[in-house]
């Protein structure tokens, strides 16, 4: 353990749809576990695929001590047992083990609803992930973005940013880090036009996007191009990681209005449709060879894979080959 090193919340609640903030939360409670733990690793679990013994072996101290971060997803569909042996934990959490509890804040039963009150209540540690649809809000995520990435942009670089890219966060966190290298820092509404003007294609969404359609030269040249022009490689899994799995949700509720779908998906109409185009060129066994494909690809470009990029371009190649499965 470093000297600086603190010791995450034990139990954290996560509760909110906006999924890029919730996966970055998880992520974040990780990076604060191994900030104790270098070795500590990650856990993801469905809250409906547990029964209370499985928490509890989840959950147990390891004999080796070794530091563990368990991510309970889809609290809100929890059923009573399952909910109160969550709670039972929290109450009396073990050492080395870091519980996030991921719920949007919703519910189908009265117990799923109310436990992130009764979570809060036990002292759970709280990382709010509200839906973000006001375009004050919006604005003030790029503005942030930059800023963390280490720029800075006026406010009519932002509109034109938001403008550019549209309402996804990914999409639009992605094209602020990009913006910041590519311009030192300082954007201006010339500098967001000129960007999308001449790099739009080799951002790790045009990877992505070329990727899940089967269009293998298209896809490899416009990867060859983002890593040559130094997009992080953790971006362009994103993006991969994100074409599937929203592929894959728009497959499984079927054909429909991309505007009543929207809502149901929490996804803007405009994706739903696009995604609705992209998934006719995809069948049941091969989105899951891709979604298990995407799932290794994180773990490699963050320091699994000896080499990102080579582990990138055989994602790349995986994803088109099961996009070829019909």
């Amino acid at each position: 353990m470093s000297a600086s090193a603190v010791t995450p919340a034990p139990v954290q609640l996560v509760v909110g749809e906006e999924e890029l903030l919730v996966e970055r939360a998880v992520r974040s409670a990780l990076a604060a576990a191994r900030e104790v733990d270098p070795q500590a690793d990650l856990t993801r679990v469905k809250v409906t695929d547990l029964t209370p013994p499985e928490l509890a072996e989840l959950v147990s101290p390891s004999l080796f001590a070794e530091g563990r971060v368990i991510a309970l997803e889809g609290a809100q569909d929890a059923g009573k047992e399952i909910a109160d042996a969550v709670l039972a934990y929290a109450k009396s959490p073990a050492d080395g083990v870091t519980l996030v509890v991921v719920h949007t804040g919703g519910g189908r039963s009265k117990v799923a609803k109310e436990l992130p009150t009764a979570l809060r209540k036990a002292g759970a540690e709280v990382v709010e992930c509200p839906k973000i649809t006001k375009a004050a809000d919006r604005e003030a995520f790029v503005r942030n973005e930059i800023r963390s990435a280490g720029g800075k942009a006026d406010p009519e670089a932002v509109g034109a940013l938001i403008e550019a890219v549209g309402s996804d966060l990914r999409e639009l966190a992605a094209a602020a880090s990009q913006l910041v290298a590519d311009t030192g820092g300082k954007i201006d509404a010339e500098a967001v036009h000129r960007y999308h003007r001449g790099r739009a294609e080799v951002t790790g969404f045009a990877v992505a996007e070329k990727a899940v359609m089967g269009d293998r030269a298209g896809a490899l040249e416009a990867l060859r191009w983002a890593i040559h022009l130094g997009v992080p490689h953790v971006l362009v899994a994103d993006a991969l990681a994100d074409a599937v799995r929203t592929i894959a949700r728009v497959s499984a509720v079927g054909r429909g209005d991309p505007f009543k779908l929207a809502g149901e998906l929490g996804m803007p109409p405009w994706k739903v449709k696009k995604a609705q185009g992209q998934a006719r060129g995809w069948d049941g066994d091969g989105l899951a060879a891709a979604m298990s494909v995407v799932a290794d690809l994180n773990a490699e470009v963050k320091g699994v894979a000896a080499d990102s990029g080579y582990a990138l371009e055989r994602a790349v190649l995986k994803i088109v080959a099961a996009h070829g499965r019909r």
